[in-house]
């Protein structure tokens, strides 16, 4: 650069500033992916949670007790291994993993491939459900859309009621909010109502709901939400 008038000489670097969005093309894919499961007739819900949270188990408990009435198709996102999708299939409805090599987040074209292979177990048929159960993190899978009508942040009594506080960003994007394993709490200093309250001083439009895969307590709250919003 001139030392005089701060212009560039020819041999200097010239520094170009693109201010395209990075996440342009994963916010198209998803607008796609999003028209494709309404296509299938169905609504998508984003699973996002730390790992261990309890999202199989949970999305397993729902098909046992959904599963007749409700026709469910499941993807499943993890850094590696099938496992999760193993027992998804076992409950007998149509799922496909995808595994990220690495990545802690699922993104929209992504899902969008996942998307394609689940369609292709379908034969023609729709769906009432798609749920996206993403890698387990409660930062990254924040900031990519993947295609979802709700976005639902987990979160365990053993992991702490600081949570909301301190990962805000996946509880200001998300619409539902659950408190898994609940029959846990007789051992661990949770306190439901103060992470509650965090929650909504982040969200106040979270839906929040307290729940146990395993006791079972809480869970018809979960189910009666998805049987209003698959109607």
């Amino acid at each position: 650069m001139c030392d005089t008038c701060g212009c560039h000489s020819p041999s200097d670097p010239l520094i170009v500033e693109v201010n395209q969005s990075l996440l342009a093309a994963n916010d198209e894919a998803a607008h796609a992916n999003h028209h494709r499961i309404e296509a299938m007739g169905a609504v998508g819900l984003n699973l996002i949670s730390s790992p261990g949270s309890g999202k199989t188990t949970l999305l397993e408990k729902t098909i046992e007790m959904l599963g007749r009435d409700l026709r469910i198709g499941v993807i499943e996102g993890d850094i590696e291994t099938e496992l999760d999708a193993e027992r998804i299939r076992a409950k007998g409805v149509p799922v496909v993993q995808l595994t990220t090599g690495g990545a802690c987040h699922l993104d929209a074209p992504l899902v969008g491939k996942g998307l394609d292979a689940l369609e292709g177990q379908l034969d023609g048929a729709g769906l009432d459900l798609v749920v996206i159960e993403n890698v387990g993190n409660l930062v990254c899978p924040a900031t990519f859309a993947l295609g979802e009508h709700q976005r639902v942040v987990l979160l365990s009594v053993p992991e702490g009621q600081d949570k909301p506080a301190k990962y805000p960003g996946v509880f200001r994007t998300s619409q539902i909010f659950l408190l898994t394993k609940t029959d846990l709490l007789p051992y661990f200093d949770f306190d439901i109502a103060a992470a509650s309250a965090e929650a909504r001083r982040i969200n106040p439009a979270l839906q929040i709901m307290a729940l146990s895969a395993t006791s079972g307590e809480g869970m018809e709250a979960w189910f009666d939400f998805l049987r209003q919003i698959t109607k």
